[in-house]
């Protein structure tokens, strides 16, 4: 099971990726943030290994939530969700596993989620090595 949380300052975005997610077997959402200081805490205190983030939040970004996340001890993959491709750049500096525009199509999200569901199974391998 890959525990996840969602991060968008629009309730509508959360509850729309929330509903793609929920028909997804190995997918569990642990958690969900309306801004940047919340998606620090809740990864803080639910060591997710995905954050699906949007970019563009009052406050604190999601860029500068990347770059707090990746501090973090296992470090979750992130995958932006937003309606801006300008970011992309910024996004993958901050060691972005994937970047998605909304509307997310239910394809792109399932191929992004089995090139992370290979990442984590080559992870565990190693580790039992």
């Amino acid at each position: 099971m890959i525990s996840c949380i969602i991060v968008d300052d629009e309730k509508p975005a959360r509850d729309e990726l929330a509903y793609l997610l929920s028909s997804i077997n190995d997918i569990k959402v642990v958690g969900e943030a309306e801004n940047g200081i919340q998606a620090i805490r809740k990864a803080i205190e639910e060591k997710p290994q995905l954050v699906f983030l949007d970019v563009n939040m009052p406050g604190i970004n999601g860029i500068d939530v990347a770059k707090e996340l990746t501090a973090l001890e296992p470090k979750p993959l992130i995958v932006f969700i937003t309606a801006y491709d300008s970011y992309a750049l910024s996004a993958f500096e901050v060691s972005a596993f994937d970047y998605l525009l909304k509307p997310v199509s239910e394809e792109r999200l399932g191929n992004s989620l089995d090139r992370i569901r290979s990442l984590i199974s080559s992870r565990e391998t190693q580790v039992l090595d």
